[in-house]
């Protein structure tokens, strides 16, 4: 059923506003920015067609206040709400909400974000689905001696994690019965603290895991396409640092066997929109699935650079009720692309955030490259959000010609005044390890 859309409520900050305001720009739609007080010089706000204050510096405040946010919609006459990632991008009562006001909400159905949101219904539907899993518990587990056992029959190590939420709080690696009580509680505590559920569930630990995700978008028509994989093992903390498309791990009939596995999840569901289904890959070359995310990712953009789709652009019409206008099965993959995660921080210290005044930039060019940012010469990073102030993406026609971009790139990128992760993404690049494509998700940690 088409829905027009005229003008978009953007529910977020930073480099996704920039990026869905140019998405939008290009479909004749008007853009609404909202932002906090600590954002009032922010690009995306100078960038909109209207923009509105909706709180103070906190995200509590302003990023994750639904009231301010519905409230702007209406006053300013949105007719659809993107949320982009981050904040309120995955809770499914903020897209009820949304829906509840007559609002588009640019996303999957509440339902689907409630049910891939929550790890163990998760893993439910990727059984159904016929999608592999990590050998462990399908309901959340009980007690520490339960955990024990479970522990004993699938052998250690095994992986406490949170049942809901991600981004590593709530995981522990525990390597004997010695170390499980305190570590269950420690993953319990605070996984309830992060997200108010403290229940936990237990798999298998895989000791060199890889990490490959599949771009999917479903439509309300029952069409279900895939874009390819991303390979995104190079992580600090659970966090995603470097991406690469597609993956260098694994050759055309793997490819196909994991986009299966995804498209098995998104028809098993009747998935809406776009989304991510993220496995693991052991040395064996078996795939398990880990989780779903229910909203575009950060590093979506080296999967338009392989494959010429706008993925915002796809999102926003797809939302209006349009059917999908590609067919992943008939898209060539065309190169290699690689993107790093340039972050306010300082990784001689420790990985400190490093917000403060820019005081010179130089932003780097050329054929093939491409930076998604919200930051100019004389912006002040504010010390409240998340640290990236850039993604930095470069293609060539196979993966040896992306890094020598991405390389000089590297070199050519000039920040000051604050400390950022520049040096350490040239000393991944240059890495043997990483050259020849012999790395893992615990990989980073021992590098650094």
């Amino acid at each position: 059923m088409a829905r027009e859309i005229k003008r978009l409520l953007i529910a977020n900050r930073g480099e996704i506003a920039v990026r869905i305001i140019y998405a939008a720009r290009e479909l004749g739609i008007e853009t609404v920015a909202v932002y906090s007080e600590a954002d009032a010089d922010s690009l995306h706000v100078q960038l909109a067609d209207y923009a509105v204050c909706i709180g103070g510096a906190s995200p509590q405040e302003s990023y994750l206040n639904i009231p301010n946010i519905i409230a702007a919609a209406e006053a300013w006459g949105a007719d659809a709400i993107h949320p982009g990632y981050g904040f309120l991008a995955e809770n499914p009562t903020f897209a009820k909400i949304v829906e509840s006001h007559g609002l588009v909400f640019v996303g999957p159905k509440p339902e689907h974000i409630e049910i891939m949101g929550d790890k163990v219904e998760a893993k439910k539907a990727a059984k159904r689905a016929g999608v592999p899993l990590v050998p462990g518990t399908e309901e959340p587990i009980e007690s520490v001696e339960e955990a024990k056992r479970v522990a004993a029959e699938i052998g250690y190590p095994v992986l406490l994690k949170a049942a809901a939420g991600g981004g590593g709080r709530g995981m522990r690696v525990v390597e004997s019965e010695a170390e499980m009580e305190s570590r269950f509680l420690a993953a319990s505590s605070e996984a309830e603290a992060a997200f108010g559920d403290g229940r936990l569930y237990l798999e298998k630990f895989i000791m060199k895991p890889k990490h490959i995700e599949v771009q999917v978008f479903g439509d309300e028509y029952g069409n279900a396409t895939h874009l390819y994989e991303r390979e995104c093992s190079l992580q600090r903390r659970h966090q995603k640092v470097l991406e690469e498309a597609p993956s260098p791990s694994i050759d055309e009939d793997k490819r196909r066997e994991v986009v299966d596995y995804a498209l098995r999840l998104v028809r098993e569901i009747g998935y809406l929109n776009a989304g991510t289904v993220e496995f693991l890959y052991d040395e064996n070359g078996s795939f398990y699935f880990i989780e779903m995310n229910t909203r575009v990712q950060v590093e979506h953009p080296i999967t338009e650079m392989i494959t010429g789709v706008d993925i915002i652009k796809s999102q926003i019409l797809v939302a209006m009720g349009e059917r999908l206008n590609f067919n992943g099965d008939e898209l060539p993959i065309n190169g290699h692309a690689i993107e790093a995660r340039i972050n306010a921080e300082d990784p001689e210290n420790n990985f400190a955030p490093s917000p403060g005044r820019i005081t010179l930039l130089h932003k780097p060019g050329g054929f093939g490259i491409r930076i998604d940012s919200h930051v100019y010469q004389g912006y002040t990073i504010p010390p409240y959000y998340d640290s990236m102030v850039a993604k930095l993406v470069a293609w060539g026609k196979d993966r040896d010609e992306a890094i020598r971009r991405m390389l000089r790139a590297l070199d050519e990128f000039v920040l000051e005044g604050i400390r950022t992760n520049i040096p350490l993404h040239r000393r991944i690049l240059t890495r043997k390890e990483f050259l020849n494509g012999r790395f893992y998700t615990n990989s980073l940690e021992r590098w650094v």
